[in-house]
């Protein structure tokens, strides 16, 4: 049996200096499959799809960016209830190369760096001689 549509949020369409009235966004939910679209032409051809709400609504808004709308046109879908768009999780980074811990045969010992300090010298009127 097909579920009824439940609202779940807005989007505002901005036509140069005006505000557009508020589109309605609508879910129905099949037994394992969410779809969020609006119900008005021209915009109704956007339908975001998961298996959960929030899933849905990410994949929604992933769509409308897609369509073509510049980024002053629009403010984004205004959620309502508690749906929260469930973006996906970044890909994880590569690994570092790890580094040669063994000497190859073509490699040469390094020489150890000179001192910082500079050598004692023997101040000869510092040194004590015996009280006759």
């Amino acid at each position: 049996m097909e579920s009824l549509p439940e609202l779940v949020g807005t989007v505002h369409i901005i036509l140069g200096p005006y505000r557009g009235n508020p589109i309605a966004l609508y879910m129905r939910q099949d037994e394992s499959i969410c779809q969020i679209s609006p119900r008005i032409y021209p915009w109704n051809r956007t339908v975001g799809i998961g298996d959960s709400p929030n899933r849905a609504a990410a994949d929604f808004e992933k769509r409308w960016k897609e369509a073509g709308l510049a980024d002053e046109m629009y403010t984004g879908p205004h959620w309502e209830g508690g749906i929260k768009p469930e973006k996906p999780k970044p890909p994880p980074k590569p690994a570092a190369p790890k580094p040669a811990t063994e000497n190859s045969a073509t490699e040469k010992p390094v020489a150890s760096s000179p001192p910082t300090t500079p050598p004692k010298v023997d101040d000869p009127s510092t040194e004590k001689t015996p009280a006759s």
